[in-house]
């Protein structure tokens, strides 16, 4: 079974992949890709981290590889006043301090100038959750008597019965379904493979679009499950689009992959289902990530309680 490719090298804008700074940082990706099987939206974003980092150095004649803390944080700083979300520097702050540890492990550094370097605080927000109601009107959105419709109803369905994450949804393959028995084979986050269940609602959506529609589209160019009117691969920017356009259509304002996945992890709590299994099935690495969809399944019952008991 294929698993993710490596991303190629891309020239950012302000930093020549040719250049000292450059090659560090490519050497770097190219770890995390071969050592920790990152994927290749992280390694993307790490890149777009680094590459800003040495492209505010290199303006100022400065390289990374002589950079100090004080440099470091100054960075940082720069990026507070520029408005960035602390998850956002937080991402950043993971990708200096990789960067710098690897400097460290080549010998090309004796120190690390971002070890002490302390992230911002993050806001604890619970995600937002659809109802189960808002779920069933965005699942009959689509006109499942057009092709379009009918594989738009397959993936909605398929996302809500398995809480897959917008990037293994479209990455799916022929290869990873296991229909016959129930489940799919998915890979998250550092390509870690996982068990999913398939319900049957989900299952027979899935089916009539593979009968129906992919043949006619695909013509056995690609194994992609799900793909676009040209026959290719649907990415993940058509799919949202498509997502927000049935959002709109039944009243759904702000509507975004994520959120079916916060919502099947909250029904499912919500239904009785063990906080482990949905550990697995969501394919999280600690079990402390998924704890914050108990917090939900807590604050939407005290909402329901405020609003309906006699003495609230």
């Amino acid at each position: 079974m294929a698993r993710p490719s490596r991303p190629e090298p891309a020239k950012a804008a302000g930093l020549d992949p040719r250049s000292p700074d450059g090659r560090r940082i490519e050497r770097f990706l190219e770890s995390l890709v071969v050592e920790r099987g990152l994927a290749a939206n992280s390694v993307d974003a790490y890149r777009r981290d680094l590459v800003r980092l040495a492209s505010e150095f290199s303006r100022g004649g400065k390289a990374l590889g002589s950079a100090t803390t004080a440099d470091l944080a100054g960075h940082i700083r720069s990026l507070r006043r520029q408005g960035l979300a602390a998850r956002s520097i937080n991402r950043a702050l993971a990708a200096i301090r990789g960067f710098f540890t690897f400097l460290v492990t080549l010998g090309e550094r004796a120190d690390d100038p971002a070890v002490s370097l302390l992230p911002p605080k993050l806001q604890k927000t619970l995600p937002s959750v659809l109802s189960e109601a808002q779920v069933e009107a965005l699942l009959t959105a689509p006109d499942v008597a057009e092709p379009r419709g009918l594989r738009d109803r397959a993936m909605l369905e398929l996302l809500y019965a398995t809480g897959l994450r917008v990037s293994e949804l479209v990455g799916l393959k022929l290869g990873q379904l296991r229909l016959e028995s129930g489940f799919l084979v998915a890979f998250g986050k550092g390509s870690k493979e996982r068990i999913v269940p398939v319900g049957e609602a989900a299952e027979a959506w899935l089916l009539r679009y593979l009968k129906e529609v992919r043949p006619g589209l695909a013509r056995g160019r690609h194994d992609f499950v799900f793909v676009n009117r040209f026959g290719e691969a649907m990415t993940r920017q058509g799919f949202w689009k498509n997502l927000r356009g049935y959002g709109r259509s039944v009243g759904i304002a702000s509507l975004y992959p994520h959120l079916l996945r916060h919502s099947f992890a909250t029904h499912l709590l919500e239904h009785g289902a063990d906080l482990r299994s949905v550990q697995m099935m969501l394919g999280h690495a600690d079990i402390s990530t998924t704890q914050i969809y108990t917090h939900i399944h807590s604050a939407r019952l005290k909402s329901l309680y405020d609003r309906h008991h006699p003495r609230a």
